[in-house]
């Protein structure tokens, strides 16, 4: 079927349906690269503006690049009933941009427009990618909004750091085509085309993990901690924290109350507390009093094995000469964690490792008390640090070791959630 020569969905029926809802921001630009990747992944595209995204973006643009015609009017488009029909077709409907008035509507169920009244018609899941200057992002009003939107199901991408309209700089960006891209398709290849009506919101369209963490409470730790050599250097490593964001993200999805310890710059999950830390010693202070009264603790977060055993007060200069520097360990905080343990809570760890990984997984699994280790080989292709994909040996304390393939942080981060509703039911 070539794009922009059809007003209802011809396409084979096993071809996935996505409403692609663009809203009144600048950021409406991205959208004509989302509506691109879409449907160069073979999802069929249907566009619906707003009256005012036309003064972003143009509707024949559209026209061109997606799978139909362009609607923005409840009134004057060939079917009698468009809202309906978007509604009861898609596998997935996702706005973006996602202006702060839009989230405003749609959280109080206004249906004013095509837009909304597809929102408000539709049972499929639905990914809003928020996009406004920072001030608004962080106004109260718009985070009830999202809260609220996220309390019903509905996927947030949230917005990135960066350059905003008007020179401005902070966050509020739209998050890239290609995350919102990965996001859409990562629903659509868990929720067979045409089943996705019955499962609104649910992370994996699968009605088994709707609020199945539901009254749990989680600590999650994540990103590579950070050891001072002067006010200037530090020791890290290379962990971007996107595994376990993804991880927090999840659970809060899945109906947990979450805790984020984090040393990363990456967007914070919507409805979840973060805690932002440094070094592994406020790490490892953050961990301890906040798992004392978890139901599930997880350890993503790389920290360092060593820190300089001396921090200079001044930046060190080459004139100076080299500096002696002395190194000693860092205390283990997942085997801290695993000795305050209490009766029934679950405890996860990580292993980044680069050679002998299955085995040098195992010894830690075994030395620390854990009932999980996500055991990855960080040296391999689109695994591990800064990649948004991952792939992982799940191994358990009762010799269960299960291989999830190479696929999208979220998707593994679902992974480890179904083991451990496993081990909860167990304990």
């Amino acid at each position: 079927m070539a794009p922009g020569t059809t007003t209802e969905h011809e396409a084979d029926q096993r071809q996935p349906f996505v409403v692609l809802g663009v809203s009144a921001g600048i950021a409406a630009y991205k959208a004509v690269e989302l509506c691109r990747r879409l449907v160069d992944a073979g999802v069929h595209v249907a566009p619906v503006l707003t009256e005012r995204a036309t003064r972003f973006v143009g509707r024949a643009t559209f026209d061109a690049l997606g799978s139909e015609k362009t609607q923005m009017s409840v009134w004057d488009e060939v079917s009698p009933i468009p809202h309906t029909r978007l509604g009861q077709s898609a596998d997935v409907v996702v706005v973006a941009p996602a202006t702060a008035d839009l989230l405003a509507r749609y959280a109080a169920g206004m249906a004013d427009d095509l837009l909304t009244t597809t929102l408000v018609a539709t049972a499929a899941p639905v990914v809003v990618c928020p996009a406004m200057h920072t001030e608004m992002w962080e106004h109260p009003s718009v985070q009830d909004n999202l809260a609220t939107l996220v309390a019903r199901g509905v996927h947030v991408v949230p917005p990135e750091d960066g350059r905003l309209a008007g020179g401005d700089v902070g966050s509020g960006r739209m998050a890239e085509p290609a995350t919102i891209a990965a996001k859409v398709l990562e629903i659509l290849a868990l929720t067979p085309p045409g089943k996705a009506n019955h499962s609104q919101g649910n992370a994996a369209g699968s009605e088994d993990r709707a609020q199945d963490l539901a009254g749990l409470t989680v600590v999650i730790s994540a990103g590579g901690t950070r050891e001072a050599i002067d006010p200037v250097r530090f020791i890290t490593n290379r962990s971007s924290g996107k595994q376990g964001h993804a991880l927090a993200d999840a659970a809060r999805r899945r109906g947990a109350q979450v805790v984020l310890v984090t040393t990363s710059a990456q967007p914070r999950p919507v409805g979840v507390e973060v805690i932002e830390v440094e070094t592994a010693a406020q790490m490892e202070a953050a961990m301890v009093e906040r798992a004392s009264g978890a139901d599930v603790v997880v350890m993503a977060a790389a920290v360092a094995d060593f820190r300089p055993k001396e921090i200079h007060d001044v930046k060190l200069h080459k004139s100076d000469g080299i500096p002696e520097l002395i190194l000693e360990p860092t205390n283990d905080i997942l085997a801290e964690l695993g000795r305050r343990r209490r009766p029934g809570q679950v405890l996860v760890g990580f292993a980044a490792e680069t050679h002998d990984v299955h085995e040098r997984a195992a010894a830690k699994l075994a030395a620390k008390g854990v009932h999980l280790m996500v055991a990855n080989d960080v040296s391999a292709p689109g695994v591990g640090f800064d990649h948004d994909t991952n792939e992982v040996t799940l191994l358990g304390a009762d010799g269960t070791s299960t291989v999830v393939p190479l696929a999208s942080k979220s998707a593994v981060a679902d992974a480890v959630w179904d083991r451990v509703c496993t081990l909860l039911a167990t304990e």
